[in-house]
């Protein structure tokens, strides 16, 4: 029987979803240097202005999301996908549900900030309408960001 994927909103303290974002942290600090880093923290991921999605397939979670509230747009945050679901289609429902969200909050664009190296991350993001552009909010241009946006309206 084929697995059942489910986004759904979740709670970042739950165990398995600190399990996945420790392992995206991890990922990140191993691949850029600290000043390149802009994860947010498990603590930052539980403010009224942040929405938090997790992926399910069947009864354990294999992915994350974020939604973080900025003026005149919604930033995606914490994207990750446990690597034994990758390939199956999880980021892109996490992307989708994402997107919908924004939408059902009027939001009329959606922001993001990712790693020049996650090759797999900037296809996914392009596939779904996103295009690169340039920094934005508190972010400075350096060596390893990639910028990118998707009006909404």
């Amino acid at each position: 029987m084929k697995p059942h994927t489910q986004v759904r909103r979740g709670d970042p303290q739950e165990p398995e979803a600190v399990a996945l974002l420790r392992a995206s942290h991890s990922l990140m600090e191993s691949l850029f240097p600290a000043e390149d880093n802009h994860f947010l923290s498990i603590e930052d991921l539980c403010v009224p202005d942040v929405l938090f999605l997790v992926a399910q397939v069947d009864d354990r979670l294999c992915g994350t999301i974020a939604l973080a509230e900025k003026d005149g747009y919604g930033e995606v945050k914490s994207m990750f996908v446990a690597p034994e679901a990758r390939g199956r289609g999880v980021a892109r429902l996490l992307v989708q549900a994402l997107e919908h969200e924004a939408r059902d909050r009027n939001l009329p664009m959606l922001r993001l900030e990712t790693g020049n190296t996650l090759d797999a991350a900037i296809t996914l993001y392009s596939t779904q309408g996103f295009k690169t552009c340039g920094a934005f909010g508190d972010y400075k241009v350096n060596g390893t960001s990639v910028f990118m946006e998707k009006a909404l309206v």
